[in-house]
């Protein structure tokens, strides 16, 4: 055997055994879940559920248990990889309950919502937007579906607002060298540390996690929202999601004390863990001081400004001013409630809205989009350069963010890395757009379209119509796509590419 067949295969090796350890993380999500139709008596639900954990549990073990004694140490080209198809699959048995469900609900249970997710394009379509913490939904009337479904769905997002991966790590802390955890948590876009430790950021993230989740809870049932209502909202909140359990979203409620709580937990989904740990050590002032925080309230502040000023000549008043704050920080955070019927706005406010969607909330948070961090380094990367051109040739110009001053061997990887992206995002974005204006009803415009995609690549999951259950499959597919890539940040998904055509090198 060739030395290159052999390092062919210890590479496929490594990436079977790491998806046999991951793919199990749905089963145990599924055996959880098992206490919903137990308590609200869908007996129908747990075949689905189990049958879920039975496949999971299985395809875990048949991957790990041959290889995990043969595969080397996981790497970063490796992750990178596990973690682009590894999100397909933990996908694709996600969608298990949605389907077999579906199938198997008693007729009574039954509502037309239900039913569509028999098709398994759109079970797969509600599963992949669960899990990247999209919220565009197959589901037309969220209200009906059993009760089982809604906590699923809000699950998933609870825990793909974390990252399967994060859990994954979470979960077998112990076995996993340092090295390889470090090179599965880079891949699923993550490179904040808490702690100097991998497994110790991950305990405190996850702490930080349930504690906001529970106080989220409270908030919204002091709010008015019913108990079960609000343990499903403040999970898709938190996690910056935006799955809701009923027929039309927040806007359901129509309650401005329900939407006053709900903007701040959309806010701290989209804010680093680092500066949440910050705050919990009694450091308020960090909200303020941290460069990347600061400039994220700046902007959503601007933002509820310019739209508020474009919405009152055709809302007015503080009807204008009370949707636009919603609607903003809904896009800025990448959350996707609505209370609003954006296809109804203006093109200049779908465009202010799908701007707020491309940037996205901070590094290290939840949140979807390019990122705060990106956008800043990008604009201090223009001055920066410009500054350089004007100044004497010996001159040293110092390239600085917030108070820190970035190395100058360093400045071109900063600016490269953001520069990449920021590229890359644009190119699936026009990807996206190209092909469903191709299978989208002609009513809807240009300005449709752009919102659409951006707000499913920024995992947002806002939507002016477009997508709906009996949309073509193509159209379908595309979103599922832009929406997988958005929350992986492209690099994964184009290394999965490459390894399929040339290996991994």
């Amino acid at each position: 055997m060739s030395p290159s067949i052999f390092r062919v295969k210890q590479d496929l090796f490594i990436i079977l055994r790491d998806l046999g350890l991951l793919i199990p993380v749905v089963g145990l999500m599924a055996i959880i879940s098992l206490v919903i139709p137990l308590t609200f008596g869908e007996s129908y639900a747990l075949a689905p559920l189990a049958i879920t954990a039975a496949v999971s549990f299985a395809l875990g073990a048949a991957l790990y248990l041959p290889l995990r004694k043969v595969a080397g140490d996981t790497q970063l080209k490796h992750g990178l990889i596990i973690a682009a198809f590894g999100w397909l699959l933990v996908a694709a048995l996600g969608a298990i309950p949605f389907t077999l469900t579906a199938i198997m609900a008693d007729p009574s249970a039954s509502s037309e919502t239900l039913q569509y997710f028999r098709n398994p394009a759109s079970a797969f379509f509600e599963s992949i937007s669960g899990y990247t913490g999209t919220g565009l939904t197959m589901a037309a009337r969220a209200d009906l579906l059993p009760k089982t479904l809604q906590w699923w769905r809000s699950f998933i997002e609870w825990i793909g607002g974390m990252g399967v991966i994060v859990l994954m790590l979470a979960i077998l802390a112990g076995p996993r060298p340092g090295a390889a955890s470090h090179s599965l948590y880079y891949a699923e876009a993550r490179s904040e540390r808490i702690h100097p430790s991998i497994n110790s950021t991950l305990r405190t993230m996850w702490w930080i996690f349930f504690l906001y989740t529970f106080i989220a809870v409270i908030s919204l049932w002091g709010a008015g929202m019913p108990m079960w209502e609000s343990i499903n909202h403040a999970m898709t909140a938190i996690s910056t999601g935006g799955f809701s359990v009923t027929a039309n979203s927040i806007a359901s409620y129509d309650s401005v004390a329900i939407e006053l709580v709900l903007m701040p937990i959309m806010m701290l989904g989209a804010i680093s863990f680092a500066v949440h740990y910050e705050m919990m050590r009694g450091n308020g002032r960090i909200l303020w001081r941290d460069f990347q925080t600061r400039w994220f309230i700046l902007l959503t502040v601007i933002g509820i400004a310019a739209l508020t000023l474009e919405n009152l000549g055709v809302i007015g008043g503080f009807q204008s001013l009370r949707e636009s704050a919603f609607q903003m920080v809904s896009s800025i955070t990448c959350t996707g409630f609505q209370t609003a019927d954006v296809a109804a706005w203006t093109p200049t406010g779908k465009l202010l809205l799908a701007t707020a969607m491309f940037i996205g909330g901070a590094a290290g948070s939840t949140a979807g989009g390019i990122k705060v961090m990106r956008m800043l380094i990008l604009m201090k990367g223009v001055q920066w350069r410009f500054r350089k051109i004007v100044s004497p040739r010996q001159a040293i110009v110092p390239f600085r963010l917030g108070t820190s001053i970035v190395d100058e061997s360093k400045v071109g990887q900063r600016l490269e890395d953001a520069s990449l992206i920021t590229f890359l995002w644009f190119v699936f974005l026009g990807v996206g757009i190209i092909v469903l204006l191709h299978v989208v009803p002609p009513e809807y415009t240009l300005s449709d379209v752009v919102f659409e995609v951006a707000s499913a690549q920024g995992n947002v999951g806002l939507s002016v119509g477009i997508t709906h259950p009996t949309m073509s499959l193509a159209g379908k597919l595309i979103l599922c796509f832009n929406m997988w890539i958005g929350r992986l940040e492209i690099i994964p998904v184009l290394m999965l590419v490459r390894a399929l055509f040339f290996g991994v090198q």
